[in-house]
């Protein structure tokens, strides 16, 4: 691997992203301000800053993922691993009629970064993400799907992004490997939230997120309720940012979901969203003895 400059405040840590060669020699040559030329793609360029401050907690809902679990916890480790930060995964079941809890069990006897919650019954994916937020140790929470259509090696990047002072970072999947219907419900229902909640974003269904656990606790909860974070912490004062971010085809399992019932429940959703982001309450103290 040949030199390239680093930038004052960088350092070089080592990855295995699953990404886009061409698009990843972009964002190391912005990092670097001049030319990077390299033979791997297996380093990446992390602000020293955020490597002293930041501790994390990775939150995954489960559902019927069994195929997919040793793989995307592997590629988590590749990911985080080498950035020399604190970091869990959180693992919430929920009510798999798999044998997804016994691939979960096993990786947790072998693995202390994964903790795990179980349902007794299928709750949906809402519930799940707040089960998992509960559960988190630290104030950094990034969010992602089991199916590894989210890519883990995404990750750096979006804390970099987190690192410069705001509350959310959402993934943009500018090049999904959706079918053709699913990307047109997606633009559908996306084009209507935007219109109703007035927020900015362009792809809030990406699972793929990075928040903070302490305004993440203080959201009203709601069925589907993960579908609007970014509206719901906007509203609560949250600065978000959007980075864009590989996106892969499923190869195990199977769609949780449909393609234009979900798009016409979201847009029932909203009314009730839209509600509450007009009565949302929130305050900021001038002194305290508490």
């Amino acid at each position: 691997m040949k030199k390239i400059r680093i930038p004052s405040g960088c350092c070089v840590v080592e990855s295995c992203p699953d990404r886009n060669l061409p698009r990843f020699r972009r964002d190391i040559e912005r990092a670097a301000a001049g030319p990077a030329l390299f033979t791997s793609v297996r380093f990446f360029l992390i602000p020293t800053d955020m490597l002293k401050t930041q501790a994390i907690s990775i939150v995954v809902p489960i559902y019927n993922e069994e195929g997919n679990l040793e793989r995307l916890f592997s590629e988590i480790r590749a990911a985080v691993g080498p950035l020399g930060l604190e970091w869990e995964a959180v693992f919430v079941d929920d009510g798999s009629s798999d044998a997804s809890m016994d691939v979960i069990r096993t990786l947790a006897g072998q693995h202390p970064e994964l903790r795990y919650l179980s349902f007794a019954a299928n709750q949906g994916q809402s519930a799940a993400f707040c089960a998992g937020f509960d559960a988190a140790r630290h104030d950094t929470v990034v969010t992602m799907d089991a199916d590894l259509q989210n890519d883990p090696g995404d990750i750096p990047a979006m804390l970099e992004k987190y690192a410069q002072g705001y509350d959310m970072v959402i993934g943009w999947r500018a090049q999904r490997k959706d079918t053709r219907a699913k990307r047109w419900a997606s633009r559908l229902a996306n084009a209507i939230r935007r219109s109703i909640t007035r927020d900015t974003v362009h792809d809030t269904g990406c699972s793929l997120k990075v928040m903070r656990r302490s305004m993440l606790l203080r959201l009203p909860r709601f069925k589907n309720m993960h579908r609007y974070l970014p509206p719901l912490l906007q509203a609560q004062g949250a600065r978000i940012a959007e980075v864009k971010v590989n996106h892969r085809p499923r190869n195990e399992g199977y769609s949780k979901y449909g393609t234009w019932d979900r798009a016409v429940a979201g847009v029932y959703d909203l009314f009730g969203v839209r509600w509450l982001l007009t009565r949302t309450v929130r305050y900021d103290l001038k002194d305290h003895n508490l």
